[in-house]
């Protein structure tokens, strides 16, 4: 999630490099750094791949890398690049920490505890690690047994782009905050995300809190330079709180290596809407853009107290929550801090308050999931109860912010960047589903050859969008349990580092008769060097050897095996019918073999763990040689590609 807090842009020459150093090497390298100097993190991505693909990759190429994967939000790209970073005997304990973070992100508990206290032993450094700690231990248990509440991804108004901050002002009508899709002016692009500076939307509302028809509104302030949103507005909706990112000349400027940087801090808005026509729009009061930023404002349910987010310094460090009082002369009065039970050194950040006076936030700061986590805490002004977790599914092992709860306290909204969404931030709704019947999904995961129960496996429960509903470790046993609320359609993943995974697929019809649904999972071991696997089918355009995109699905699969076990080394070898010519068919083979090498290597597999085989029509599976009549269905068991392991 981006935080949408400043703007940085550069003011000051950047290095310049006559474009024929460029080809390689050095130049590369200059001209990678330039682009991540300028946030464009995708065009810097693209370069130090290239650079990394070498046998010993530079530590500082590959951190970059890392860096650029993680600001993408592309966070199982940078697991894979911060492991080989953490590997490397000249990496630092910082990326032990960065890569801790990420391990916490992709929902690897057990495993980012194991970085935090790491890099704790290195740096006796309690005060950066302490809260994830304990953030890992809770989210264990809270993906485990998920509270009641469904969540529901808003697809007819989220886009491939951002869409956020939902809040409505009125029963049929929601505003939210998002990248528009066309822009043809590239001053009016955002070199960090690439994408058009944010705007203000609306959309339709429905009975049941869902989404549709969206589009930009005549708003005011959609026709800023910069970022403009989130907004709110009082109960009747007639007066709105709007924040943009400051667009005039005279915001912060620092001086860093030389370069002058100015930073565009955000402020804050005030603007009546009288019987549909907008009144002339005025600056809060506490806006200083020249020394911090103010935005995301939110009223109390009496409307007397203005609740909004400030880095101003003498605050408890990132970006507090900060409030004003509504005076007797219709002026808001000074701005105060919300205290130290609600602000830590970390960020907080979307603070929204319910009718019956709760206050949500979002914040990294206090234990959570992952990034930022949505909390809840009773009381006004700096005087507050300690702020309570979501949990999960509220909270996921990303970014959740943005909560506005709906009048009933049964539903609303919030923004999150969670897996399988359609975007980078995406809007869902939410409402609780109490129910005193439950049912379960119940099991235990064996070793395929020996039988043997496998103790410590990643069990993942998934619905039918590949949403994890929950998550366990199987016990001493093999054993796992599922409690849901309902039965839905989904499927099961286990894996074990050692072993290959299984999964398998559940219909909620499988219910029908019984509250119990009892599945077995077979992990087989990749121990033995010389054994082949065969992947699943991986289909290429008629000769062609280029990757398509339904290939990629099932080679990310091979992926994950390979980043889960580091040590292992494997051929990969490519198979054809025997239609087409032998000399053909070896040439094929082998452009294919080493596709899907080049594919792996993209997603940060190291080439030097893998050989290529191409095979052609060499290594048949059945009758179907030169001459012999046989089905497409037969010709296709031979078209296939393996992974022979070599060494552990």
């Amino acid at each position: 999630m981006k935080f949408y807090i400043v703007i940085p842009i550069l003011t000051a020459f950047l290095i310049t490099v006559p474009a024929e150093l460029f080809c390689a090497g050095a130049g590369q390298g200059v001209k990678a750094e330039n682009l991540f100097l300028q946030y464009r993190y995708a065009e810097a991505a693209a370069i130090y791949r290239t650079l990394n693909d070498v046998q010993n990759p530079d530590l500082n190429n590959m951190k970059r890398l890392a860096e650029c994967y993680k600001k993408m939000n592309q966070y199982e790209d940078a697991e894979i690049w911060y492991a080989r970073i953490v590997n490397n005997p000249a990496s630092e304990p910082e990326d032990i920490l960065n890569y801790g973070e990420i391990l916490k992100a992709n929902a690897k508990y057990s495993s980012a505890k194991k970085a935090f206290q790491q890099y704790y032993i290195l740096t006796r450094d309690k005060n950066s690690v302490a809260t994830l700690a304990v953030g890992c231990d809770s989210a264990n248990k809270w993906i485990s047994r998920p509270t009641d509440h469904r969540i529901q991804n808003e697809s007819l108004v989220n886009t491939n782009l951002s869409e956020f901050a939902a809040f409505p002002v009125a029963d049929n009508l929601v505003y939210y905050t998002g990248e528009p899709a066309v822009v043809n002016d590239k001053k009016k692009i955002y070199g960090w995300t690439g994408n058009a500076y944010l705007r203000i939307f609306d959309a339709g509302r429905n009975p049941d809190n869902s989404l549709n028809w969206p589009r930009i509104p005549e708003f005011p302030f959609n026709d800023e330079p910069y970022h403009v949103g989130p907004v709110s507005s009082n109960k009747a909706g007639t007066i709105f709180f709007i924040t943009r990112t400051y667009p005039g000349k005279k915001g912060l400027e620092t001086v860093i290596d030389g370069n002058t940087y100015q930073t565009q801090n955000m402020e804050l808005y005030i603007q009546a809407k009288i019987y549909g026509v907008w009144d002339k729009p005025h600056s809060f009061a506490f806006n200083d853009v020249q020394r911090y930023s103010v935005g995301h404002a939110a009223l109390s349910p009496d409307e007397s107290i203005l609740y909004f987010v400030s880095d101003k310094s003498d605050g408890e460090g990132g970006t507090d929550i900060w409030f004003s009082e509504l005076q007797s002369d219709g002026t808001w009065g000074e701005m105060k801090n919300a205290g130290k039970r609600i602000n830590t050194s970390g960020n907080e950040l979307f603070p929204s308050v319910a009718a019956d006076g709760t206050l949500y936030f979002a914040s990294n700061g206090h234990p959570g999931m992952g990034g930022l986590d949505i909390f809840s805490s009773r009381g006004s002004r700096e005087s507050w109860s300690r702020p309570v977790n979501l949990r999960y599914p509220i909270n996921s092992p990303r970014d959740d912010f943005a909560f506005f709860m709906c009048r009933d306290n049964m539903g609303g909204y919030l923004s999150s960047n969670r897996e399988n969404g359609k975007g980078n931030d995406d809007i869902y709704s939410f409402e609780l589903t109490e129910s005193s019947v439950r049912f379960f999904v119940a099991g235990v995961v064996v070793n395929k050859k020996t039988n043997e129960p496998l103790r410590g496996s990643d069990v993942i429960l998934y619905d039918q969008n590949k949403n994890i509903i929950a998550k366990q470790e199987s016990n001493k046993d093999g054993a796992f349990l599922f409690s849901l609320a309902k039965p839905e359609d989904g499927s099961l993943f286990a894996s074990l580092r050692g072993f290959l995974p299984d999964s398998l697929s559940i219909d909620d019809d499988s219910f029908i008769a019984q509250d119990t649904l009892w599945c077995r999972l077979y992990l087989e071991p990749l121990l033995e060097v010389g054994k082949i696997f065969r992947l699943k089918p991986i289909f290429y355009n008629f000769d062609k050897y280029n990757i398509r995109s339904d290939a990629a699905v099932i080679l990310d699969e091979l992926v994950l095996i390979m980043h889960e076990n580091p040590t292992l080394n494997i051929e990969l070898g490519s198979h054809t019918d025997c239609r087409g010519t032998d000399d053909y068919n070896q040439r094929l083979s082998q452009n294919r073999a080493q596709s899907v090498v080049d594919y792996l290597v993209s997603r940060g597999i190291a080439r030097d763990r893998m050989v290529v085989r191409g095979y052609g029509e060499a290594r048949l599976v059945n009758r179907c040689a030169d001459g012999v009549d046989c089905s497409e269905e037969e010709h296709q068991e031979n078209r296939r590609t393996e992974f022979t392991v070599l060494s552990w």
